[in-house]
Protein backbone atom coordinates (compact mmCIF):
# COMPACT_ATOMS: atom_id res chain seq x y z
CA UNK A 1 0.00 0.00 0.00
CA UNK A 2 1.62 3.46 -0.79
CA UNK A 3 1.07 5.70 1.80
CA UNK A 4 -0.56 9.01 1.20
CA UNK A 5 1.51 12.00 0.85
CA UNK A 6 0.15 15.46 2.09
CA UNK A 7 -1.21 17.53 -0.81
CA UNK A 8 1.49 19.52 -2.91
CA UNK A 9 0.08 22.54 -2.83
CA UNK A 10 -0.33 22.56 0.95
CA UNK A 11 3.27 21.33 1.53
CA UNK A 12 4.27 24.08 -0.90
CA UNK A 13 2.64 26.61 1.10
CA UNK A 14 4.33 24.62 4.80
CA UNK A 15 7.37 25.05 3.32
CA UNK A 16 7.47 28.61 2.48
CA UNK A 17 6.08 29.24 6.20
CA UNK A 18 8.92 27.29 7.15
CA UNK A 19 11.36 29.04 5.03
CA UNK A 20 10.53 32.13 6.61
CA UNK A 21 10.93 30.94 9.60
CA UNK A 22 14.29 29.73 9.33
CA UNK A 23 15.85 33.13 10.04
CA UNK A 24 16.10 33.23 14.25
CA UNK A 25 15.57 36.89 14.10
CA UNK A 26 11.76 36.39 12.21
CA UNK A 27 11.57 33.67 14.75
CA UNK A 28 12.01 36.04 18.20
CA UNK A 29 9.92 38.85 15.80
CA UNK A 30 6.66 36.47 15.36
CA UNK A 31 7.15 35.75 18.94
CA UNK A 32 6.94 38.92 20.31
CA UNK A 33 4.04 40.22 17.95
CA UNK A 34 2.53 37.23 18.90
CA UNK A 35 3.07 37.97 22.65
CA UNK A 36 2.31 41.56 22.37
CA UNK A 37 -1.17 40.85 20.31
CA UNK A 38 -1.76 44.36 19.38
CA UNK A 39 -0.06 46.47 16.70
CA UNK A 40 3.12 48.29 17.09
CA UNK A 41 5.15 50.42 15.33
CA UNK A 42 8.65 49.61 14.03
CA UNK A 43 10.81 51.67 16.64
CA UNK A 44 8.91 49.04 19.65
CA UNK A 45 10.45 45.54 17.70
CA UNK A 46 13.79 47.25 16.99
CA UNK A 47 14.12 48.45 20.99
CA UNK A 48 13.12 44.39 21.56
CA UNK A 49 14.77 42.72 19.37
CA UNK A 50 17.73 44.86 19.31
CA UNK A 51 18.99 45.48 16.03
CA UNK A 52 19.11 48.36 13.53
CA UNK A 53 15.42 49.55 11.87
CA UNK A 54 16.66 48.76 8.49
CA UNK A 55 17.66 45.29 9.39
CA UNK A 56 13.99 44.67 11.59
CA UNK A 57 11.93 46.89 9.10
CA UNK A 58 13.83 44.67 6.18
CA UNK A 59 12.62 40.90 8.45
CA UNK A 60 8.97 42.77 8.46
CA UNK A 61 8.66 42.84 5.04
CA UNK A 62 9.47 38.94 4.59
CA UNK A 63 7.03 38.21 7.11
CA UNK A 64 4.27 40.76 5.53
CA UNK A 65 4.76 39.04 2.40
CA UNK A 66 4.10 35.78 3.75
CA UNK A 67 1.20 36.52 5.74
CA UNK A 68 2.52 35.63 9.39
CA UNK A 69 2.42 40.04 10.23
CA UNK A 70 -0.16 42.50 8.69
CA UNK A 71 0.82 46.04 8.48
CA UNK A 72 -1.89 48.96 9.50
CA UNK A 73 -0.70 52.37 8.42
CA UNK A 74 -1.47 54.61 11.52
CA UNK A 75 -0.84 58.73 10.25
CA UNK A 76 2.32 58.46 8.28
CA UNK A 77 3.48 55.29 10.30
CA UNK A 78 2.76 51.67 10.10
CA UNK A 79 2.14 49.57 12.50
CA UNK A 80 2.70 45.56 12.65
CA UNK A 81 0.87 43.03 14.46
CA UNK A 82 0.72 39.06 14.44
CA UNK A 83 -1.72 37.53 11.78
CA UNK A 84 -3.79 35.45 14.25
CA UNK A 85 -4.92 33.53 11.35
CA UNK A 86 -1.14 32.52 10.84
CA UNK A 87 -1.08 31.36 14.67
CA UNK A 88 -4.00 29.19 14.61
CA UNK A 89 -3.57 27.32 10.98
CA UNK A 90 0.23 27.37 11.66
CA UNK A 91 1.36 23.75 12.06
CA UNK A 92 3.70 22.67 13.93
CA UNK A 93 7.31 21.31 12.29
CA UNK A 94 7.32 18.43 14.28
CA UNK A 95 3.83 17.58 13.82
CA UNK A 96 4.21 17.57 9.92
CA UNK A 97 7.33 15.78 9.89
CA UNK A 98 6.32 12.89 11.73
CA UNK A 99 2.93 12.79 9.85
CA UNK A 100 0.60 13.80 12.75
CA UNK A 101 -2.55 15.43 12.16
CA UNK A 102 -1.90 19.23 11.33
CA UNK A 103 -4.12 22.07 10.57
CA UNK A 104 -4.37 21.98 6.47
CA UNK A 105 -5.34 25.48 5.38
CA UNK A 106 -8.18 25.36 3.23
CA UNK A 107 -8.98 29.36 2.62
CA UNK A 108 -9.92 29.85 5.83
CA UNK A 109 -6.39 30.35 6.76
CA UNK A 110 -4.89 33.82 5.58
CA UNK A 111 -1.21 33.24 5.63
Amino acid sequence: MVAELLDRAVATEYASWFRVLADPTRVQIVEYLARQARPMPVGEIVEAVGLAQSTVSQHLKVLTEVGFVRVEPVGNARHYRINQNCVDCFPSAADVVMGRPAPIPTGGCEC
